[in-house]
């Protein structure tokens, strides 16, 4: 595994996913949704340690790392970015409490400068599994969480991830909603974006 960082990452495998129409009418411009994966040794695989701090600060480098890398697949400016989601894997020899290390108290900050601003909270979601398993990533708008059109999700996939020993850590960013939305609610276009509701 390469040393990057604090994380000893084996892999990194980015996906765009474009939907250009739905139900045989044009979604025209496209949605996207980008994932960007990174499999990570787990430096507490096997054993029960209190003190959590190496994947916290493993979860910070990899929010801004995976969140460049979705910003980058887009071909498009942070600011441009519209949705957000975090999720976690962790194999078979980790705990459920190592994939909350990673995404909850220092992944967001440097996903959020990856994608600028950022004030609504990140959905996230965690379990445990083995090579080859779905992650699904919940995606919500990034400045407001009441944007019913950005309520979606996207899956990954590795075939040989997480091993026992590791930790898959994904990160998907969107330049849009769902195709087509109809649900109502606050649109995009008119969300401020100040308390991370509206």
């Amino acid at each position: 595994m390469a040393d990057t960082g604090k994380a000893s990452i084996r892999k990194i495998a980015v996906f765009v996913e474009e939907t250009r129409t739905e139900m045989g009418r044009p979604v025209d411009p496209p949605t996207r949704k980008a994932v960007a994966v990174a499999v990570i040794a787990n430096p507490f695989a096997g054993s029960f340690a209190e003190d959590l701090t190496p994947l916290m600060d493993i979860g910070a480098e990899l929010g801004g790392l995976l969140g460049q890398r979705c910003v980058a697949a887009l071909g498009i400016a942070p600011a441009q970015a519209q949705s957000y989601g975090k999720a976690a894997m962790v194999g078979e020899n980790g705990e459920l409490e190592h994939a909350a290390a990673i995404l909850h108290p220092k992944l967001g900050a440097p996903l959020r400068a990856a994608v600028e601003k950022g004030a609504a909270l990140v959905p996230s979601s965690k379990k445990m599994g083995g090579p080859g398993q779905v992650l699904d990533v919940p995606l919500g708008h990034k400045d407001a969480a009441y944007v019913r059109s950005h309520f979606d999700g996207s899956e990954v996939r590795l075939n040989d991830a997480p091993r026992a020993n590791e930790i898959m850590v994904a990160v998907a960013v969107t330049d849009s909603g769902r195709p087509l939305p109809r649900v109502g609610g606050l649109t995009h276009e008119a969300a401020e974006g100040r308390d991370g509701l509206r």
